[in-house]
């Protein structure tokens, strides 16, 4: 009896890691972020509106400006997204760690999955990258096809 009820918590923790429910074991890899956004929108305008900040989103936006790359630090690519509710977000990708978008234009359509720090002017979203030291949940850009880590 002992062995099934060992079996089967093992069995209830492969199906949530492999479905991607990664909540009990991101909150001991990673407490800051505070919930994950669905694509709607609606976290992202919740956490703007009421100034939150260490929030781990993802969504979907279109590039309305392409910025310089941030040269001080750590390199980072940088570019404006507007979200389907309207709101605008920079995301700042460490291309130190993680691929440039060299094929990014103005109009593209990018999903994301990162950080989201506030700021009065839509906020910015980071740690778009896998974290090396494996202290941080791991984010993504997704362009034209490829994944960026």
């Amino acid at each position: 009896m002992k062995n099934i009820l060992i079996i089967l918590l093992i069995g209830i923790g492969f199906y949530q890691w492999s479905t991607g429910d990664k909540s009990t074991s991101s909150a001991f890899n990673n407490p800051t972020p505070s919930f994950v956004e669905s694509k709607s929108g609606d976290t992202l305008k919740n956490a703007y509106e009421n100034g939150r900040s260490h929030v781990q989103v993802n969504g979907v936006g279109t590039v309305i400006k392409l910025l310089r790359d941030d040269n001080d630090g750590s390199r980072h690519q940088k570019f404006i997204l507007r979200l389907t509710s309207g709101q605008t977000i920079l995301v700042a990708h460490n291309i130190y760690l993680a691929p440039r978008i060299n094929s990014l234009s103005k109009g593209d359509q990018v999903e994301f999955y990162g950080e989201y720090e506030w700021n009065n002017k839509g906020g910015v979203v980071h740690w778009t990258h896998q974290d090396p030291r494996g202290q941080h949940i791991g984010g993504s850009l997704k362009h034209s096809g490829s994944t960026y880590q």
